[in-house]
């Protein structure tokens, strides 16, 4: 089994109304291609280094799922509203499916 594929994006937002396009228009994209939310906003602390508003975990079957939704047409289609409404990062990596320590 392929290791599953995640994006990892760190947000903050100068613009509410217009990333509220944003994440109305994104579900399409991450249904497409088997996302699935795991960190959407929430309590976060800073334990060490710098931090922004949003931390957004979202899990795919596989890596290339992953790159592929973010290069599709359907995430492409709303990725200015983010762009244009925030500063961040956003990465996408690919999960492991190794042992774990300990085991």
């Amino acid at each position: 089994m392929a290791a599953k594929g995640y994006w990892i994006g760190r947000i903050s937002t100068h613009d509410p109304d217009t990333y509220a396009k944003y994440v109305a228009g994104n579900g399409a994209a991450y249904a497409k291609f088997g996302g699935r939310m795991l960190v959407r906003g929430g309590k976060f602390d800073v334990s060490e280094g710098e931090a922004r508003d949003r931390n957004v975990v979202i899990e795919f079957p596989s890596y290339q799922a992953a790159l592929d939704c973010y290069h599709s047409p359907e995430y492409q289609s709303v990725i200015g509203f983010r762009q244009a409404a925030s500063e961040g990062e956003l990465i996408v990596v690919e999960g492991y499916d190794g042992p774990q320590p300990g085991e």
